[in-house]
């Protein structure tokens, strides 16, 4: 059995190994495909895990719900960029640095927003009870969702097309 981890010390945990991630598709002398595609599923699963497990509660925690809806659009949007340099054939090439450049700003600006806004209103408003609660949702959520590779090309596919605008 592991023991009870705060949801804010696990989404921290998961921008930190992001950052790692977009840090090897830069360098020439990584496995740069290898690096997209563990940044792809975790991304996925980091963002959908809030959604389902941490985002109802946050909610609660704002007065209005904008903080939150701001938070997961910005996210969608990575998405879509993520998706776009998913379907990159070489990411040496100048598109796929451009994506790349693309997706880092994208994901440093929400992760910037996210640890500024959600996170500490996190730690200000919620006992240390309620974290592990809800860390304990969004492991298990996290979890499930890095075993089903959610992060594949046509994951991502569904999730940017199922959210644009008709």
């Amino acid at each position: 059995m592991h023991p009870a981890q705060d949801v804010v010390e696990l989404i921290l945990e998961d921008h930190r190994t992001l950052e790692d991630l977009l840090r090897l598709m830069r360098s020439t002398e990584a496995d740069r495909s290898a690096a997209l595609h563990d940044f792809a599923h975790l991304m996925i699963a980091h963002g959908e895990a809030e959604r389902a497990s941490v985002h109802p509660v946050l909610l609660t925690c704002f007065e209005d719900d904008d903080t939150v809806a701001h938070i997961e659009t910005a996210h969608q949007e990575a998405v879509k960029i993520l998706f776009a340099l998913l379907r990159v054939r070489d990411l040496a090439s100048a598109e796929g640095e451009w994506r790349l450049q693309q997706l880092a700003c994208a994901t440093g600006r929400h992760t910037d927003e996210q640890e500024r806004t959600l996170v500490n209103r996190v730690r200000e408003t919620l006992s240390r009870a309620c974290r592990e609660e809800l860390g304990a949702g969004y492991a298990r959520t996290r979890a499930d969702l890095l075993a089903a590779r959610c992060g594949s090309v046509a994951h991502v596919h569904r999730l940017v097309h199922a959210t644009a605008p008709v």
